[in-house]
């Protein structure tokens, strides 16, 4: 069986753990579980460490059916399942100490770089506090971003560094996640204080982000790890946002089917029919144009050509485009959706809210990357802090 077959046998445990990751504040051990017995979290992870080094359209497709039944479940699988393709790139030692034992290690993040770094001999000394580390809980590694910095603290490079440590480097904020939507994400604040982190356990940003390597020499025969770490990344944002879309309508669907209105069934009002036709097709056609770019990046990367700047905005600009679409057809119908839906105890409201809250993702922030695409059409400079 694949990988997408053995999700849908979870189908119905994604949807029936819901409610209670969104109670609990994170998703629940068994949800975990299943997930990493699908095998979803290895889909993008080399060969040699257990790894399945899927297609990448077919991890993508992966996220989009477990996000459909359950939107924090979908998070945290393109979240943390994307972590493997930049991991590949690590150092053959830290990919040894992370996967060596156990191919079915998490990885978590996040790689905003709110670390400093101060080097000594062999390695870093590290501190910081992130927020938004989705999946942590479940997690036993983190890749995690930073600014080294010379003796007195001062900033000494401007490209961020991603820094490897092991569960017992840092602590997990379990207050840190109290939020309208993506509850079950658990996507806590970190904290490191005074880490030795070893040079071996950074993972430089540009050669990764561009798609023209890392420290690990095997990977640039395997097109997977060619493909440009910010279309990947951030395909796993899109998609799982796109995910959430498709289950709000389902779950308006599912009401509207039995609702009756003033006017008689709510299945039979032309307002309510035409509303939910429009949606299907904004979603639907998201999908389709976010996995289109990702297949024809994979061509590229196959053919061993490097993806240029030019690409990389126009995928990017795709993405954003594509989640935002994908949310407002979700708003439109939920807002036919009556009275009755509000209540708390609903699946429609809660799929609803965490559309809403996917959309507050830096990478699904359309202006910066409209801008982007923009400027490097007319021939001037991304800022350096839109990263495509």
């Amino acid at each position: 069986m694949t990988v997408l077959d053995d999700i849908e046998q979870i189908a119905d445990l994604l949807e029936t753990n819901a409610a209670a990751a969104e109670e609990l504040g994170r998703l629940t051990d068994e949800t975990a579980s299943a997930l990493r017995a699908s095998g979803v979290i290895r889909m993008l992870q080399p060969k040699d460490f257990g790894g399945l080094e899927a297609h990448p359209v077919d991890f993508f497709r992966a996220v989009l059916e477990i996000g459909s039944h359950d939107p924090s479940a979908g998070w945290v699988a393109g979240v943390v399942g994307v972590h493997p393709h930049e991991l590949a790139h690590g150092d053959r030692r830290v990919q040894e100490e992370v996967w060596g034992e156990d191919p079915d290690t998490w990885v978590a993040s996040p790689y905003a770089p709110m670390g400093r770094a101060r080097p000594v001999e062999g390695g870093y000394v590290f501190n910081g506090r992130w927020n938004f580390s989705s999946g942590t809980d479940h997690c036993q590694w983190v890749m995690i971003g930073g600014l080294v910095t010379d003796q007195d603290g001062n900033v000494t490079e401007p490209d961020a560094v991603h820094f490897l440590l092991p569960r017992s480097d840092y602590q997990i904020v379990e207050d840190s996640w109290d939020v309208m939507g993506l509850r079950g994400t658990g996507s806590k604040d970190l904290v490191v204080r005074d880490a030795f982190v070893p040079d071996y356990r950074t993972i430089e940003t540009k050669g990764v982000t561009e798609g023209t390597g890392g420290k690990d020499p095997s990977r640039e025969s395997v097109p997977l790890f060619r493909m440009p770490r910010n279309v990947m990344f951030s395909g796993a944002i899109t998609t799982a946002t796109l995910a959430m879309a498709k289950g709000t309508l389902a779950a308006y669907v599912a009401v509207t089917r039995s609702r009756q209105g003033r006017g008689g069934r709510a299945a039979l009002d032309p307002f309510q029919l035409s509303a939910m036709g429009a949606a299907a097709a904004d979603i639907d056609a998201s999908v389709r144009h976010v996995l289109w770019d990702v297949e024809r990046v994979f061509e590229m990367v196959s053919r061993e050509e490097v993806v240029p700047l030019e690409l990389r905005a126009e995928v990017r600009r795709n993405q954003v485009q594509a989640s935002q679409r994908a949310a407002a057809a979700a708003d439109s119908v939920f807002r036919l959706s009556g009275g009755g839906s509000l209540h708390r105890s609903g699946a429609l409201q809660r799929r609803w809210r965490d559309t809403q809250a996917a959309l507050h993702h830096v990478q699904n922030g359309s202006g910066p990357i409209f801008q982007a695409y923009g400027l490097n059409l007319f021939g001037h400079p991304i800022p350096a802090h839109v990263k495509i």
